[in-house]
């Protein structure tokens, strides 16, 4: 008999499985959530501040987004502030902050796509600015200036001086866990440092077992990175997809930026542009990155998540076929065989330096250093099928009473918004209903149109 029943199960601590968590609890009538949680504390992998960029990517200055992407994906960002402004402000300043952000164009091309992006994209973020040299310097100094003289080369950007662009995302899914735990009437369980060893189905539940013991679910929600594909395969679900790990590494250089600076996105290829980011867990430091390396793990400094990648490659003819199409392309080529050579040491760092000076061009490789320890894995899915490599988000809905996650994109910003599809998904198949007016007026809704503001968690959560 399994040790313990709940209504809703969630598999994974990162900011995903938490913002479920909390959603399913504030927004719902079911009364018995459980989290299963592989490690001893809450956001220990991807969503830990060391192990991605800490950007609220809401589509203003990414651009591999279209209008209608930027639309959705802002939606999602937005939510998060939403969800931070009800706070404390001692605890909504440890959760969100508040710097310049811009996407630079260097060059003739780039600064003429640049400005009719802007033309395109202003009315969906009309808090956005075109910035010449001159505004740019005021805003990065560092920048736009070499020696207190403008940079020579041509360069325009379009960003935000004021507005919430960053984010702890770990410290955001303690948060969901701290408001979920003040949630009354409601039997609300984590499971720390239980790791799941299998799930099966048994009549119209799933049982999940753990190190640390059997527990039965109407529900179950697998929020894993990789380990969800994994999860999803030993089930029979998901056999038409491969994985493909794309590793993280960054650098450091002592504080050059007063915000975020990203770069053009080169179209030919399917990965993030290199970007400057003021740090928020390592104070007084500018981070560079992230880097693009295959790396045969789903956790990064997991060795023995190599076993597990080994699973879910699923190698075959179709596999084989989209690597073919990857490497046979110039400029992913030669992306992939730098992008190696960044973790070599000595060669990383002059290397690496080639590519930041577009955004600080007095960097020198004295300057900056390897990031070491920091960086996470992002498990790109492979459709063998259709033999292409799937960018975002991945979700493996069998109908069957579970859910399987991968790489919501874009990433920890969706974590509100892909814990809404869960939600409705798990409300049509267990019947519960959801409290659309206080969802909406807490996640959906900026703070300052409520009329008088209201004291942060005076909404009552929704009763049993």
């Amino acid at each position: 008999m399994p040790d313990k029943k709940f209504d809703v199960l969630i598999i994974g601590g990162g900011v995903s499985g938490t913002a479920l968590l909390y959603e399913l609890a504030k927004y719902t009538d079911l009364t018995s959530l459980g989290l299963v949680e592989k490690y001893d504390g809450i956001a220990k992998v991807n969503s830990h501040g060391h192990n991605n960029s800490q950007t609220i990517h809401c589509g203003d200055i990414e651009t591999n987004y279209t209008v209608d992407k930027a639309r959705t994906v802002k939606r999602t960002a937005d939510m998060i502030v939403h969800y931070a402004t009800r706070l404390p402000a001692e605890e909504r300043d440890k959760i969100i902050f508040k710097m310049p952000k811009m996407v630079l164009g260097v060059g003739k091309t780039e600064c003429d796509y640049i400005r009719k992006r802007y033309t395109e994209f202003k009315e969906l973020f009309p808090k956005m600015e075109l910035l010449e040299k001159e505004d740019i310097a005021k805003i990065e100094p560092n920048v736009a200036m070499i020696n207190g003289e403008l940079r020579k080369d041509e360069i325009v950007a379009t960003g935000t001086v004021d507005a919430y662009s960053a984010a702890d995302y770990q410290a955001l899914s303690e948060s969901f866990v701290s408001e979920v735990k003040k949630i009354e009437g409601k039997n609300i369980e984590l499971m720390l440092g239980a790791e799941v060893i299998d799930i099966e189905k048994v009549g119209s539940n799933h049982v999940v077992k753990t190190s640390k013991g059997e527990f039965e679910a109407r529900f179950v929600v697998v929020c894993a990175g990789g380990h969800s594909l994994l999860f999803a395969q030993k089930m029979g679900y998901g056999l038409e997809f491969s994985c493909l790990p794309m590793a993280g590494s960054f650098y450091f250089a002592p504080q050059a930026l007063n915000g975020k600076v990203y770069t053009v996105q080169n179209p030919h290829l399917p990965f993030a542009a290199v970007h400057g980011d003021n740090d928020v867990k390592a104070l007084g430091k500018t981070r560079f990155g992230p880097t693009a390396l295959m790396l045969p793990m789903l956790e990064r400094y997991c060795p023995s998540s190599f076993w597990d990648f080994l699973k879910v490659l699923r190698l075959d003819s179709n596999v084989a076929k989209v690597f073919y199409d990857l490497f046979k392309v110039r400029d992913i080529r030669n992306y992939i065989f730098r992008n190696f050579l960044f973790e070599v040491p000595y060669i990383n760092r002059r290397l690496f330096l080639k590519d930041i000076k577009k955004i600080i061009p007095s960097l020198t490789v004295d300057d900056i250093s390897y990031a070491k320890g920091f960086g996470g894995v992002r498990p790109q899915l492979i459709d063998k099928k259709n033999r292409k490599l799937m960018m975002g988000e991945a979700k493996i809905n069998p109908g069957t009473g579970i859910v399987f996650n991968m790489t919501p994109s874009p990433g920890a910003t969706s974590c509100l918004g892909n814990a809404e599809r869960d939600m409705r998904i798990v409300a049509d198949y267990l019947g519960c209903t959801i409290d659309e007016e206080a969802f909406s007026r807490d996640l959906l809704t900026p703070i300052e149109e409520l009329g008088a503001v209201q004291e942060p968690n005076e909404a009552d959560a929704v009763s049993a």
